[in-house]
């Protein structure tokens, strides 16, 4: 089943969030609203906006006062992919050019910061004080992750923790945050609320295992970017991590520098394969998915929580 089949029955809500997100874009400076648009324009699974209308299922469902948390969840996952497509130098997303590279490096951060900005007063249309401290202290977080990327930019001795507490961050955190805020809007119980927080964090951190691995075994069409770019890009990711455990691969891997040939870092890819570093990395992806799923069991059962099952299950284990 596809993912959008899945949730089908949420089709006119997130109707009404796209078009809020259209008109969250827009700006007095028109090249302001025109590079948001950009952005918005290429698309996205809107992954955060569908936890937070399934998250509100669990309590007292009103769109009218859940598309805000909606359409905030995803104005910060926008923002923060403008930030990282400069820490990253990146060319293209979803195989469109990014706002960076249209415009400039400076125009792409006052973007991102725009878009931030945006999130924080369309969640203030939500009269809950626990609400906007959840989001403020998330956005926080995701701004420590952008940080620590760049910090870790080509650090090839760092240890799986480090990983870990970077992916959090730029990850799981803001779906496990989807989650509970989706609730606390429908005024559901506190109990559900943190356990949905906690189903969203190890969706989070399967989602981004994936999606690391991924970068590897995908080609440039099914990417949008040439394979490899997280590597070369100087982003050390799971698979990377595991396949240095083999010191021959790790020499290579190693010498990994911004301007590597193509055909160096296919082989590099292809050497990371033998490792049975993919596998390992899947295995730990599935181990986070499990929790997700042993999480759900303690909820209600209701539509919404065989819909989460589904939903998690595809981007655990999605191929593309």
């Amino acid at each position: 089943m596809k993912l959008k089949a899945m949730y089908s029955f949420l089709n006119a809500d997130l109707q009404l969030v796209e078009k809020e997100l259209e008109a969250a874009m827009q700006s007095d400076y028109s090249l302001l609203s025109e590079a948001a648009l950009h952005l918005l324009q290429a698309g996205g699974k809107r992954i955060r906006p569908v936890l937070v209308l399934l998250a509100g299922k669990f309590g007292d469902y009103d769109i009218e006062r859940i598309k805000h948390v909606a359409v905030a969840l995803e104005l910060i996952h926008m923002a923060s992919l403008v930030h990282d497509d400069v820490i990253d130098d990146a060319e293209m997303r979803r195989g469109r050019p990014t706002i960076k590279a249209k415009w400039s490096n400076r125009f792409a951060m006052y973007t991102g910061d725009y878009i931030f900005a945006r999130s924080l007063e369309l969640m203030s249309r939500l009269d809950n004080p626990l609400a906007h401290r959840i989001l403020a202290r998330t956005i926080v977080e995701v701004c420590r992750g952008e940080i620590e990327q760049i910090k870790d930019k080509y650090r090839f001795d760092q240890k799986l923790r480090s990983y870990l507490r970077r992916i959090r961050r730029k990850t799981a955190l803001l779906i496990a945050v989807s989650c509970q805020l989706g609730a606390i809007a429908a005024n559901a119980p506190q109990e559900v609320a943190d356990r949905l927080y906690l189903f969203g964090y190890y969706v989070g951190m399967s989602f981004q295992i994936t999606d690391d691995i991924l970068d590897f075994v995908g080609t440039e069409e099914q990417l949008g970017k040439p394979a490899g770019s997280d590597l070369l890009q100087g982003n050390v990711t799971l698979p990377a991590l595991f396949a240095m455990e083999d010191r021959h691969v790790k020499e290579k891997i190693v010498s990994v520098h911004p301007h590597t040939p193509a055909s160096e870092m296919s082989d590099i890819i292809s050497r990371i394969k033998e490792t049975g570093a993919i596998e390992k990395s899947y295995a730990l992806s599935d181990r986070y998915l499990q929790k997700a799923f042993a999480v759900l069991e303690t909820l209600p059962k209701n539509k919404a929580r065989s819909t989460l099952y589904n939903v998690a299950k595809y981007i655990g284990k999605r191929k593309f």
